[in-house]
């Protein structure tokens, strides 16, 4: 089981940007999907996620901005990001619980690089 994320890249103050994560290989089902990212010096944080039922949990400091959302059928989760600001500077990684047998596992993405800067 492998998670590809993509849509990483330079945007300016105020600005979008839409990762995607697609996973791929022998799944039988996923349960949560989540952003998580990392800035410079600090913590690994989580971003959002995402229930297979597509109930959804936001960090405070993105809600309103951020919206995840995910295609089932797809393997592929999405992180839509407007009102961009150098806070948001970071390694996005996605985070998916995937089973493939027994047990479920917790897989990552390799982080795609957001840096918002003029």
């Amino acid at each position: 089981v492998q998670l590809q994320a993509s849509g990483g890249g330079l945007v300016q103050p105020g600005g979008s940007l839409r990762l995607s994560c697609a996973a791929s290989g022998s799944i039988f089902s996923i349960d949560i999907m989540a952003w998580y990212r990392q800035a410079p010096g600090k913590q690994r944080e989580l971003v959002a996620s995402s229930t297979s039922s597509s109930s959804t949990t936001y960090a405070n400091s993105v809600k309103g901005r951020f919206t995840i959302s995910r295609d089932n059928a797809q393997n592929t989760v999405y992180l839509q990001m407007n009102s961009l600001n150098s806070g948001d500077t970071a390694v996005y990684y996605c985070n998916a619980q995937i089973y493939s047998g027994p047990p479920w596992g917790t897989y990552w993405g390799q982080g795609t690089l957001v840096t918002v800067s003029s």
